[in-house]
């Protein structure tokens, strides 16, 4: 992931913006003729004190042995802190995909919201931060590159060299649509359904050859609750025989939601909030705790 979320949106978009801008002064269409999703902040409630609980499942192994695992996680806006000089909102998270607690920061402006990064976090996730996770407003179909970067350094020495592998990845985003979802906490209508998929080419230092890698994340958020459910499904292409398959739910068991406060920094939009990288990234066989807004993981 969502995490996210969880998956460059920018290229082409100085033309294409433009493009838009003329096409859309000459309509007169509703916000929902042109698949706007109006309020979208409201799909990500972010007040301080409000609480998730989730019952999570993990299913995982080589395709010849699959193992099942379940667990339990608690996510709780605890507050705010400085990260390189801008405010973000502390999500804590007690077990997100059965990974151990962890804190992950968000910045929300008019433009959307940006990930700044978890604690701990992966050496990946600290080369791509920080990226935009969500766009406003919402769009029906409305996709976008997340993150397109090369030879990164993956963290993880997978042949057993002494070498970190070096990786290649893209992530991108898409909304679905809208549909009612059922969860043990009940059942939502018009939850709005995000995808985003991330690849990964990783280069094998010891013998010249490359492991591709896939992570698909699709994400239920329900207005004025949040996130709901997510699915995420991470593929490893085989290193010998056997290749490596992790899915992972988790689903919305209680929540609190506490009266809105802007504690997401709803200011001004920022350069960084306008162009920043988008959605959160996940290593494989790692769900990063961007899952709140993946847009997953």
């Amino acid at each position: 992931m969502l995490r996210a979320d969880r998956p460059t949106r920018f290229l082409l978009w100085g033309v294409s913006l433009l493009t838009l801008c003329a096409i859309l002064s000459s309509t007169t269409l509703p916000a929902e003729e042109q698949g706007i999703i109006t309020q979208s902040a409201d799909y990500f409630p972010d007040a301080i004190g409000s609480h998730w609980e989730y019952r999570g499942q993990i299913t995982e192994g080589p395709v010849q042995t699959i193992e099942h695992k379940f667990f339990t996680n608690v996510s709780t806006v605890t507050g705010t802190k400085t990260l390189a000089g801008m405010i973000v909102t502390v999500f804590h998270d007690t077990n997100p995909g059965n990974h151990g607690p962890s804190d992950s920061f968000y910045r929300r402006d008019v433009v959307g919201i940006v990930y700044h990064g978890s604690d701990p976090g992966t050496p990946l996730e600290k080369q791509l931060i920080p990226y935009q996770i969500v766009r406003f407003p919402l769009t029906m179909s409305a996709s976008f590159i997340q993150f397109d970067k090369k030879d990164l350094d993956f963290g993880t020495d997978m042949d057993r060299d002494g070498i970190n592998e070096r990786v290649d990845t893209q992530g991108d985003s898409a909304v679905v649509g809208q549909e009612p979802v059922t969860v043990p906490a009940g059942t939502f209508q018009d939850v709005v359904k995000v995808e985003a998929r991330m690849k990964m080419k990783i280069h094998l230092s010891s013998v010249g050859k490359t492991a591709q890698g896939s992570d698909v994340m699709t994400a239920w958020f329900a207005k004025g609750v949040g996130l709901v459910k997510y699915v995420e499904r991470q593929e490893l292409s085989p290193l010998g025989d056997r290749g490596m398959t992790t899915e992972i739910m988790e689903e919305l068991e209680s929540y609190e939601i506490k009266p809105a406060k802007a504690s997401f920094s709803r200011g001004k939009p920022s350069a960084e909030g306008l162009f920043a990288d988008d959605s959160r990234d996940q290593e494989l066989h790692q769900v990063l705790p961007t899952t709140r807004f993946r847009s997953d993981s």
